[in-house]
């Protein structure tokens, strides 16, 4: 086998870069999908507060 094609099939640098590729993939889904349910539950709480926000001016007014 050729000194270079030798170097070449032992040479893990590429693979290394995949695998960190692979990770920064799998925490930036995992941060996505954590930031959605965030969002979701602060929506919530925000519909929720203008809800009672609303039905407090609703009395006051009466």
């Amino acid at each position: 086998m050729p000194h270079s094609l030798r170097r070449f099939l032992q040479d893990e640098s590429a693979a290394t870069a995949i695998e960190y590729g692979l990770i920064a993939t799998l925490i930036s889904m995992a941060l996505f999908v954590g930031f959605g349910s965030f969002a979701d539950s602060l929506g919530g709480l925000w519909d929720d507060n203008s809800g009672k926000i609303t039905e407090a001016f609703r009395q006051g007014a009466e």
